[in-house]
C-alpha cells in the first residue's frame, strides 16, 4: 500500500513479525529479503515475540516445525540468535524514538546503546523478576535483562507515576511525567510505540507525545479493528494512514500477482509510447516505403527503440503492443488504439492522449510542489497555501469558500485529501480548433 523501501521511503518495522497468524515465515523471509536489498532503507526492531520462550508459547515453534520437517530446529536455532541482534529501538533525527514497548523510570538509552545485545537471548515476561534460568543473576546481568524487559513489555497509562505492570506480567506501566522526564533528559519530541492492541490502528496519549501504532487489522475476527500505520514528513509531524483487509483483499496467487505487475508496467510503457506518437509514426514511415501501414517486426523494433532507447527486448513485447496480419507484418498504428481515457474526444482525440501522456510527468513535479511533506497526498492547507500564492501572483482574488468548493470537487472518494490520480483527473488539456473559413 506505501510502496517499496527506498531512501525517500524508508521503513522502521516495530517488532512482532512472528506469533501473529500461520505466515509468520513467510512475513520474516520478507523482511530479511529487504534488510539485504534495502539496507540502509529498512529497520527491524525487536519485539517481545521476537523471543525464543515466546515463540514455544504462542505457535511460531509449532509453525516452523511444521514446515520444516527436517531442518526445523536448526532453522529455529539460527532465528534465535538473528532475534537477540535486532536492534532495540530505532532513533529518528535524534528526536523521535521508535521502540516495541515503553520506557520506564529507570530507562537509560545510553545503556542500552551501549549493551551488548545478543548477551540476553530471552527476554520473555514470566512474571518472575529475574532473568530466565538465573535466579542468583549478578547485578550487571539484572539490570540489562530488567532495561530490555521494560522496553520490550511496557504500556502507558494516564495517571503519573510507573508501576509493575501486572497484566503483563512484565515490564511497567509509565505515566505522562515518566515520559515527560526521559524527553527533557535526551532531547526527544515523540514516542513511538506499538506492542497493544488500539480498535482504530492507533492511539495518541501523554499529550500527544507518545502514539501507538497497531498494524494488524482484525486482530480478534474480520471487522474487531483496523490496522495503521504513521507516516513522518521532514518535520516530523505524524500523518496516520488505516486500513482494513476483508475476504475480497486476500493475497493474490503466484499468477495473479505477476499479472498485476506486468500490467501495471505495460500500462507504464503504453503511455510513454502514446506520449512520443509523433516521433514513432516518422519512424515507422521511414521503413514503410510503400505506404501500407506495416512493417515487418525486426523494423518494427529497431523504430521502436531508436525513438524510446529503452533498451527492451521489443520483439517479445510486439504481441502485447502491435497486431500483426497473417503474413508476419506489424500494423505500426495499432500501437496507438487502446488507450482509456473516459468519453472519446472527436477529432482531437490523437492530440490530446499524446499531450496528457506528455505532461504527466509535468503534473508529477507540480504535485510534489504542492505537496510539501512528501506524504503522498495533498491536504486542504497545502492546497490552498499554494493557490493562494500562485493567485497572489496573478493578481486574481481568492475566497476560502471558493478553495473549499474546489478541493471538494478534485477529492473524488471524499477522504479530505487529493491523492495524484485524483489531481491528473482534474486537468482537462482542451485542444482549440480553428475555425474553418
Amino acid at each position: 500500500q506505501n510502496g517499496l523501501p527506498s531512501e525517500q521511503n524508508p521503513y522502521v518495522f516495530n517488532g512482532d513479525f512472528v506469533d501473529r497468524g500461520k505466515n509468520s515465515m513467510e512475513i520474516l523471509i520478507i523482511l530479511f529479503a529487504f534488510l539485504l536489498i534495502y539496507p540502509n532503507d529498512l529497520h527491524l526492531n525487536r519485539g517481545n515475540h521476537e523471543d525464543y520462550i515466546m515463540n514455544l508459547r504462542y505457535g511460531f515453534t509449532k509453525e516452523v516445525s511444521k514446515k520444516y520437517k527436517d531442518h526445523g530446529k536448526q532453522i529455529l536455532y539460527l532465528l534465535r540468535d538473528v532475534f537477540s541482534w535486532l536492534p532495540l529501538a530505532t532513533i529518528i533525527d535524534s528526536k523521535v524514538l521508535i521502540l516495541h514497548g515503553g520506557i520506564s523510570d529507570t530507562t537509560d538509552l545510553d545503556f542500552l546503546n551501549a549493551l551488548e545485545r545478543r548477551k540476553t537471548q530471552h527476554i520473555s515476561s514470566s512474571g518472575s523478576t529475574e532473568p530466565s534460568g538465573s535466579n542468583l543473576a549478578p547485578d550487571p546481568a539484572l539490570k540489562e535483562w530488567k532495561q530490555m524487559l521494560d522496553i520490550l513489555w511496557s504500556d502507558p497509562r494516564s495517571q503519573n507515576g510507573c508501576i509493575p505492570n501486572k497484566r503483563r506480567g512484565g515490564g511497567c506501566c509509565f505515566g505522562p511525567d515518566v515520559t515527560a522526564k526521559l524527553f527533557e533528559k535526551y532531547n526527544l519530541k515523540m514516542l513511538i510505540r506499538s506492542h497493544e492492541f488500539k480498535p482504530e490502528g492507533y492511539e495518541i496519549s501523554h499529550d500527544g507525545k507518545v502514539i501507538t501504532i497497531f498494524s494488524a487489522s482484525n486482530y480478534y475476527e474480520e471487522g474487531s479493528n483496523r490496522g495503521a500505520y504513521i507516516k513522518l514528513n521532514p518535520e516530523l509531524i505524524p500523518r496516520f494512514v488505516q486500513y482494513r483487509v476483508s475476504k475480497h483483499t486476500r493475497r493474490q496467487n503466484l499468477r495473479e500477482r505477476v499479472g498485476t505487475i506486468e500490467s501495471s508496467a505495460l500500462k507504464s510503457l503504453k503511455e510513454k509510447i502514446y506520449a512520443h506518437r509523433s516521433e514513432l509514426t516518422h519512424a515507422f514511415a521511414q521503413y514503410d516505403i510503400s505506404g501500407t501501414g506495416k512493417i515487418s517486426v525486426n523494423d518494427w523494433a529497431a523504430a521502436m527503440e531508436s525513438v524510446l532507447q529503452l533498451e527492451l527486448p521489443w520483439r517479445m513485447l510486439r504481441s502485447q503492443l502491435a497486431q500483426t496480419n497473417p503474413d508476419g507484418q506489424v500494423d505500426f498504428m495499432s500501437c496507438f488504439y487502446d488507450l482509456k481515457i473516459g468519453q472519446p474526444v472527436k477529432e482531437v482525440q490523437p492530440a490530446l492522449v499524446e499531450t496528457l501522456c506528455r505532461y504527466r510527468r509535468d503534473l508529477e513535479i507540480i504535485f510534489n510542489i504542492i505537496d510539501k511533506d512528501h506524504s503522498g497526498l495533498i491536504s486542504l492547507e497545502e492546497f490552498g497555501q499554494t493557490w493562494k500564492l500562485f493567485a497572489s501572483h496573478l493578481g486574481i482574488d481568492v475566497y476560502d469558500e471558493s478553495l473549499d468548493k474546489l478541493v471538494f470537487s478534485i477529492d473524488y472518494n471524499k477522504d479530505g485529501h487529493i491523492d495524484f490520480n485524483e489531481f491528473l483527473e482534474a486537468f482537462h488539456v482542451v485542444h482549440r480548433l480553428e475555425k474553418k473559413a
